[in-house]
């Protein structure tokens, strides 16, 4: 009788440290929620702001004079653009975007309706629409900074 009650308070004091053990390491690698914007430095704050939300449909977050932020229509993702050598900045953030060797990648449900949207507007198309064997269904376009900016609606994959 006295080893079935050791055994029972044995196999209850593992489970209580396995408990505690897994609630210790889980607080412990929890993160703090995190958002990201892609941000580029630019002279071209207006033009930059008439594309993104006459072309793209963006929203202002938020925009001071040397400060952009705008953001995805119903969605969550955002972008920003901020003057260069602004004398509130560090050095790290004063540097102008050299308009090359950056990409953004906008999913939509119909990138058909969306290419057509796209050309009734006259914007230059630099990649037409097509269909990649990986899935994508595609064209580009560039923002007045060089950003080329991919319209996708992600498909199957075709098989070979």
């Amino acid at each position: 009788m006295r080893r079935t009650m050791i055994r029972k308070w044995m196999i209850a004091l593992g489970v209580a440290i396995a408990v505690l053990t897994a609630w210790t390491v889980s607080a412990q690698t929890k993160s703090t929620t995190m958002k990201m914007n892609a941000g580029f430095i630019t002279s071209r704050l207006s033009e930059t702001k008439e594309f993104y939300q006459r072309v793209l449909g963006f929203e202002i977050v938020f925009e001071n004079d040397f400060y952009l932020l705008m953001k995805v229509r119903d969605g969550t993702e955002q972008v920003s653009f901020l003057l260069p050598n602004h004398e509130t900045q560090q050095p790290l953030f004063q540097p102008a975007f050299g308009g090359k060797g950056a990409y953004l990648t906008i999913e939509v449900e119909n990138v058909d309706a969306e290419f057509d949207r796209i050309n009734h507007l006259k914007i230059p198309v630099a990649i037409g629409l097509r269909s990649e064997p990986w899935g994508d269904r595609h064209f580009a376009i560039v923002d007045p900074n060089g950003i080329g900016i991919d319209i996708v609606t992600y498909t199957a994959p075709t098989e070979n």
